[in-house]
């Protein structure tokens, strides 16, 4: 679809969140519901994406739109879903499988691996069975119940940026830790990919591999900056 519209504008709805106007006329989901976010900051830079294109609508360059529409057009609509998707990353989180060797790869991973631990821990009241190798170990029950309550607790918005953030990174703590602040979005991301990160230190990275991974911390990158805007 080629651009249409002249100017791109804000303004605020009855339900107390914000809207987008093409030429005056509301941005609706693909589904045909109007789309209406949570706040002025998040709208205006919605507002921004639309007001970048120039020629034709590229998906891959509005990544706050593509959120934004799944966010009310399926999170809404059907949360429960996408929570047991989420939280079922607590049963099997990345954090807690650790490799047996080299030495140098096992100290990098507890190096940015045991302070999020340690942030859940103290954050949920909860502790964590970690183990080395990739054989599922199951995690308390307690810490799966207060996880799942964690991730239950977010309204659509957050719910549709952890999605990616969780399913990217492979770790529901480290997806929570960003969101709460407890972490940045290159600790999480250096940390979610650290085994990957310290293979291309040690033998190199092809092209094929570099490419792929910038465009999944372009996503990374998209959905954490979704959630900063919602704070």
């Amino acid at each position: 679809m080629k651009r249409f519209w002249k100017a791109v504008s804000v303004a605020p709805d009855e339900s107390g969140g914000h809207g987008l106007r093409l030429d005056g006329r509301p941005v609706r989901t693909p589904g045909r519901l109007p789309l209406i976010v949570p706040n002025l900051a998040l709208a205006e830079a919605i507002a921004d994406e639309w007001r970048n294109v120039t020629d034709e609508i590229d998906p891959r360059a509005m990544p706050l739109t593509g959120l934004a529409n799944a966010a009310v057009e399926r999170v809404t609509r059907d949360p429960a879903p996408f929570i047991a998707d989420i939280a079922g990353y607590g049963e099997t989180d990345l954090l807690c499988y650790r490799a047996e060797a080299p030495d140098s790869l096992v100290a990098r991973q507890a190096a940015v691996w045991d302070p999020l631990l340690d942030w859940a821990r103290e954050r949920y009241d909860i502790a964590f069975v970690v183990t080395t190798g990739i054989i599922h170990r199951a995690q308390p029950a307690a810490t799966v119940t207060r996880l799942r309550e964690a991730v239950t607790a977010r309204d659509p918005f957050r719910l549709a940026a952890l999605a990616p953030l969780t399913t990217i990174g492979g770790s529901l703590i480290a997806a929570l830790a960003l969101d709460e602040g407890a972490a940045d979005v290159d600790t999480v991301w250096a940390a979610t990919h650290v085994d990957e990160l310290w293979q291309a230190e040690m033998w190199g990275d092809d092209a094929q591999a570099a490419s792929a991974r910038a465009a999944r911390r372009r996503d990374f990158e998209a959905a954490a900056g979704f959630l900063r805007l919602l704070d």
